[in-house]
């Protein structure tokens, strides 16, 4: 059967990794790897195929030194998705149709990679009918896009993401967190800080329509789909102009409190591209 053909997403973390398991990514774990990481007494690193006479030469000791190499390992990679019921607004992409590409080619590129992969949605709970825990297998995430591609998101707000960090792995992990982020910025402070753990990467999905209208002026019908309140405006230049800085300002708030965490977030307006994503970790 041949394999789906999906776009991969190369990504790395900033640390070295933990894990125990072989992979791609580097580590300080290891002694009979690829990469130099100096030099131990033949006693703590019994190998003598790795012998240093030179080292061994040098030491003042008289001890011999092997030369110890860093074997590379396998990191969990972990999805934290926003369900809230504003995610399901669809403009020029459906808002969850962008995040279910994320999802599968994510989950196809680790496990490419070797890692583990594994997926949290929350709305106003977490939803523990759409909760991946970690898997290396292929097949793991293939139901579950398929299932957020056709979903109707309800909830009203997205309080589920302070607890999603107690679903994810206690070993630092890379983790994605997808949303709209369309909450109060206090909220966002405490659901990056409850991540602050694992290598965080805020992923905010907008739409190009979703702060403008096609139409120059006349009567509009604007949905809050958090509260599912529905009112008529008078579109006119100067409430374009309005909502324009609106946005704009609400990029720059997100910055400001995303760099306060030391976090480099990745903007996604309109579809999903894999190579954005690649270009986010290797700028």
């Amino acid at each position: 059967m041949t394999p789906p053909t999906l776009p991969e997403i190369h990504y790395r973390i900033g640390s070295a990794a933990l894990g125990h398991f072989p992979g791609h990514h580097r580590s300080r774990r290891g002694d009979s790897g690829f990469e130099f990481r100096g030099h131990a007494s033949l006693l703590d690193a019994p190998d003598p195929r790795r012998l240093d006479l030179h080292a061994s030469l040098r030491d003042p000791f008289g001890q011999w030194s092997v030369r110890v190499y860093s074997q590379r390992k396998s990191i969990p990679v972990a999805v934290v998705a926003d369900l809230s019921a504003s995610m399901g607004f669809a403009g020029a992409q459906a808002r969850l149709a962008v995040l279910a590409d994320f999802v599968d080619s994510l989950a196809w590129s680790a496990w490419r990679t070797g890692d583990s992969f594994g997926f949290i949605a929350c709305d106003e709970q977490v939803r523990t009918d759409l909760l991946l825990p970690q898997s290396r297998s292929r097949a793991a995430a293939g139901e579950l896009t398929r299932t957020l591609r056709s979903l109707q998101p309800t909830g009203h707000s997205a309080h589920g993401l302070h607890h999603a960090h107690r679903h994810l792995p206690q070993r630092r992990s890379l983790v994605f967190l997808l949303s709209d982020f369309h909450w109060p910025v206090d909220e966002v402070q405490t659901v990056l800080a409850s991540l602050a753990h694992h290598d965080l990467v805020p992923v905010v999905l907008w739409d190009p329509q979703e702060f403008s209208l096609s139409a120059p002026r006349g009567l509009a019908p604007v949905l809050d789909p958090e509260s599912g309140r529905q009112r008529l405006v008078w579109w006119r230049p100067a409430l374009r102009e309005q909502w324009r800085t609106q946005q704009a300002q609400r990029h720059e708030a997100l910055l400001r409190v995303f760099r306060a965490q030391r976090l480099s977030p990745l903007f996604i307006e309109g579809a999903f591209d894999a190579d954005t994503v690649t270009r986010h970790f290797h700028a």
